[in-house]
């Protein structure tokens, strides 16, 4: 989770919402991603699909199974779908959002009957510093 909050730090930066995500499978880190819809004109380039992107070609697969995904903020609805499709097997996130988040701050994507795929998710690690990341990056644009 800590090299997930140096990802989102560079977003931060790079005029981006602060949120990283970081892929790891046997406690080796296969990729990251940070947020770049803006810079990067795709209002897909959030940072877990950046990461499962990223962790995909490393792997030379789609399917990331055995894998964790770390990310600072609650993955949204796109982003819980897109790991469900990966079959990513654990998602660990920081900040929960409950204005747009797809495991259980919305919607519990992840516990919705049928899906061919079980993803284990635990929300909470590292939240106060996630979240302040965040409140930090809202409050001054709102200034």
């Amino acid at each position: 989770m800590r090299r997930a909050l140096e990802l989102a730090r560079g977003a931060l930066a790079a005029g981006e919402v602060p949120i990283g995500a970081v892929l790891v499978r046997d406690a080796v880190v296969i990729a990251g991603g940070a947020n770049r819809p803006i810079g990067g004109c795709d209002p897909t380039a959030h940072a877990e699909i950046e990461a499962l992107r990223a962790g995909a070609r490393a792997l030379g697969s789609y399917r990331l199974g055995d894998t964790t995904l770390y990310v600072t903020l609650e993955p949204c609805l796109m982003c819980a779908a897109a790991i469900v499709h990966a079959r990513v097997r654990r998602v660990v996130f920081g900040a929960f959002d409950r204005q747009a988040g797809g495991a259980g701050g919305v919607l519990d994507v992840f516990g919705l009957a049928g899906l061919n795929h079980r993803v284990d998710v635990f929300g909470g690690v590292l939240a106060a510093e996630c979240g302040a990341l965040l409140r930090g990056f809202f409050e001054q644009r709102r200034s």
